[in-house]
């Protein structure tokens, strides 16, 4: 979760706990659970985001889903070399690249899931202009299209256009997969989510407004429990270079009332018309 120096763990910290808090009392027909009768161990997911420790954000959820016998696949798009912060002390560079790599490994070895890095620049090489920029971004969609297609899964997960902070990367991320999906009419995946956080969650105003999303659209929640969540705690205290690795398990646990993941399925139209109106 790249962001700048003077905003970096603590604040997104926040985000990623109150997403696991609270209940939504206004979502529409939401099922708890998964069907006795589904069988989830042919079933796959891959989940896509932009910098190593972005999986924090779901990681219960993924835990639950490899407990239950899903193939899960995690797919980080950068080398997180700009993800510097107040605390740690480290440079942004070739250095912390090294840092984030191995703390990936580890957090990937702790949910379960196999660990997809494509090792793209942060930012894509944004601060490079359009020739510097372009041919990353459109390499990113060629390989994203390549994955899925080879691997198939029957899930996609990936950031909503707030990207759960507005990080250019991880709206860029969430674009790229919703791009690839709606590039055909795909057999596998059929299914694309966006992470998110309901808006009647967030008190604040001005938050609300930049990352909240209205609860009739979140009509996901994905349970998990007690040992989703150690999970979930073992594979974020990988990640001392982006959170403050003492009393971690004690702040996420002060935070949580309810342990659920939000979720927003993309539904695509299903007539077709002539008018906009």
């Amino acid at each position: 979760m790249n962001c700048s120096k003077n905003s970096r763990g603590p604040i997104l910290l926040v985000i990623l706990l109150l997403s696991l808090t609270c209940t939504n009392p206004n979502a529409e027909s939401i099922t708890e659970g998964t069907p006795a009768s589904v069988t989830l161990t042919n079933k796959s997911l891959m989940a896509i985001f932009a910098h190593p420790d972005d999986e924090s954000t779901v990681a219960p959820m993924l835990a639950r889903y490899v407990r239950e016998g899903v193939k899960v696949y995690l797919v980080i798009a950068t080398d997180g070399r700009l993800g510097v912060n107040d605390f740690s002390g480290l440079e942004a560079g070739d250095g912390l690249v090294a840092i984030r790599k191995e703390e990936l490994k580890c957090a990937a070895n702790a949910l379960g899931v196999e660990l997809i890095h494509l090792d793209y620049h942060d930012q894509l090489r944004a601060g490079e202009g359009y020739d510097g920029h372009m041919p990353h971004a459109r390499a990113l969609i060629r390989e994203v299209h390549q994955l899925i297609t080879e691997l198939q899964p029957d899930v996609l997960l990936t950031f909503g256009p707030d990207g759960g902070s507005n990080h250019m990367d991880h709206r860029l991320i969430g674009a790229t997969v919703s791009s690839v999906f709606l590039s055909k009419k795909w057999g596998k995946p059929a299914s694309l989510y966006y992470y998110g956080t309901p808006a009647n969650l967030i008190e604040n105003d001005t938050s609300r407004i930049l990352r909240g999303v209205d609860p009739s659209y979140m009509t996901t929640e994905i349970s998990f429990g007690e040992e989703d969540l150690e999970a979930a705690i073992t594979s974020m205290q990988c990640h001392k270079s982006q959170f403050r690795v003492e009393g971690l398990a004690e702040r996420v646990r002060a935070r949580y009332t309810t342990p659920k993941v939000y979720l927003r399925k993309f539904v695509g139209p299903s007539t077709r018309s002539e008018t906009v109106f």
